[in-house]
């Protein structure tokens, strides 16, 4: 069972990255809808509003608790994100709780042994609200993706944009759940778990950047197109660990080295969609959305490398 220490710290690691990530599902979502979806616009805005509070109140709480590898992975916030806010609220007229990366910018690394007991409580309210409120977002993202495949509305984000980001918060409530009942985590079933499920996401996310290239950008559409089909292959030996657990310490390594390459690819594009260089119709908060996701699971590859 889990320490009241590591309960404490692992929600608080998880929120600081899960939070952000569900807020910005909710703004990807409302941005997509078009006129006549006025009213799912509005919805998928209470949720970003929600998951904005919800987070505001982590990063009160998790200040001089967040565990050092987590505070400098680049996972919470990157150099990128409060430029690409700005760039992306005077976009889209959507508005966007920049106060929040200001305050994670400066939050201090490090564990304090003085107040975890007072914070269990705190922290278990604060998994079991997150849980419910991600909850709703799946559910309302199934309704989203239902009513798109049969066409009763449009949206500009792809279909499996939308099933991509409803595993994702999937994913969130079932490790917050684990936290929740203080399960001790298998490293080397957990390992197979994470990179299984978030080599796919590093091939869709390939694919979504390939797709939202402008035509004329056949270079980077290439690079792209090559990362996709690579962690394709990685998704493919992953799912195979299951049978041949061998394996897991090549598939690990071959996955963080692709890892390094497509975060490597989704910083300089971040950048040069901030600097007006790439053509694209890819919004800037959402380059450095797919970033941060890249910068998480290097952590946890890295762990994994060393652990299994």
């Amino acid at each position: 069972m889990l320490s009241n220490e590591d309960f404490v710290r692992q929600s608080l690691d998880l929120h600081l990255f899960f939070l952000r990530i569900m807020k910005e599902h909710s703004f990807f979502l409302e941005a997509g809808f078009t006129p006549v979806n006025a009213d799912l616009a509005r919805q998928a805005d209470a949720f970003k509003t929600q998951f904005e509070a919800l987070l505001k109140e982590v990063v009160f709480i998790a200040n001089g608790f967040i565990s050092p590898d987590v505070a400098t992975s680049g996972e919470i916030v990157t150099d990128f994100t409060l430029n690409a806010e700005r760039a992306t609220q005077f976009f889209t007229g959507i508005q966007l709780d920049t106060s929040i990366t200001m305050a994670e910018l400066s939050l201090t690394k490090g564990i304090q042994q003085s107040n975890i007991q007072t914070l269990v409580q705190r922290v278990a309210d604060l998994n079991q609200r997150a849980i419910a409120l991600t909850q709703g977002l799946i559910n309302f993202k199934t309704i989203v993706l239902d009513s798109m495949l049969t066409c009763k509305i449009f949206t500009f984000n792809y279909p499996l944009l939308i099933d991509h980001i409803r595993r994702e918060a999937i994913l969130f409530v079932e490790l917050l759940t684990r936290l929740q009942n203080k399960v001790m985590v298998d490293i080397v079933r957990f390992a197979v778990e994470q990179e299984t499920f978030w080599n796919r996401i590093m091939a869709e996310h390939a694919k979504f950047i390939r797709g939202l290239l402008d035509p004329t950008e056949e270079t980077l559409f290439q690079t792209a197109n090559n990362f996709g089909k690579e962690f394709d292959v990685l998704t493919a030996e992953a799912m195979a660990l299951q049978s041949q657990i061998t394996l897991l310490p090549q598939v690990t390594q071959e996955s963080l080295r692709e890892t390094v390459g497509i975060r490597n690819f989704k910083r300089q594009g971040t950048e040069g969609i901030l600097a007006c260089k790439i053509r694209s119709i890819i919004i800037p908060l959402l380059g450095d959305h797919v970033l941060r996701e890249a910068n998480h699971y290097l952590r946890l590859l890295k762990i994994f490398s060393m652990g299994c």
